[in-house]
């Protein structure tokens, strides 16, 4: 699986969304209170762009007249024919197990994690004269969006 860094984190606050690219694919970042989610930007119904799409919750009603409200922002409507889909699976709600949009692995990851090793510069042969790099200590502050796909 591989990993993608698509925004830093300051660029999808809380109760915000971003769309962004990874591997050629349109993606949506959301931020529910903090929760990263990642799917599809594309619904399955009709093709409809989910970026544009309104977030709610979950009524339940165990019987009539009594109803109970979860999940708030967790349930994604497309704009163009109200298709709901859940942002922690991608399963609709009208049929999970045969309906559902791509939901991708998503998490804030700190940009000194992300730096893996020091890139190689070069050597020299034994004949030649050892080369005198100038270096540069190099930080990294921000935290980083990566989507594992």
């Amino acid at each position: 699986m591989a990993r993608h860094i698509v925004a830093k984190a300051s660029e999808v606050p809380a109760g915000s969304r971003k769309l962004v690219e990874a591997a050629g694919r349109p993606i949506v970042v959301f931020n529910v209170g903090g929760r990263l989610y990642a799917i599809s930007n594309r619904c399955p119904h009709a093709g409809g762009s989910l970026v544009h799409g309104k977030l709610g919750g979950l009524v339940e009603a165990t019987v009539p007249g009594q109803y109970s409200y979860s999940r708030a922002g967790e349930i994604l409507r497309c704009p163009w024919h109200g298709w709901e889909f859940d942002l922690a699976t991608g399963k609709s709600w009208c049929d999970p197990e045969t309906v559902k949009v791509r939901a991708y692995q998503v998490g804030l990851e700190k940009g000194a994690d992300l730096v893996t090793g020091k890139a190689a510069v070069g050597s020299a042969s034994k004949a030649e004269e050892p080369r005198k790099l100038e270096t540069f200590e190099v930080t990294v502050e921000d935290d980083y969006i990566v989507v594992t796909m």
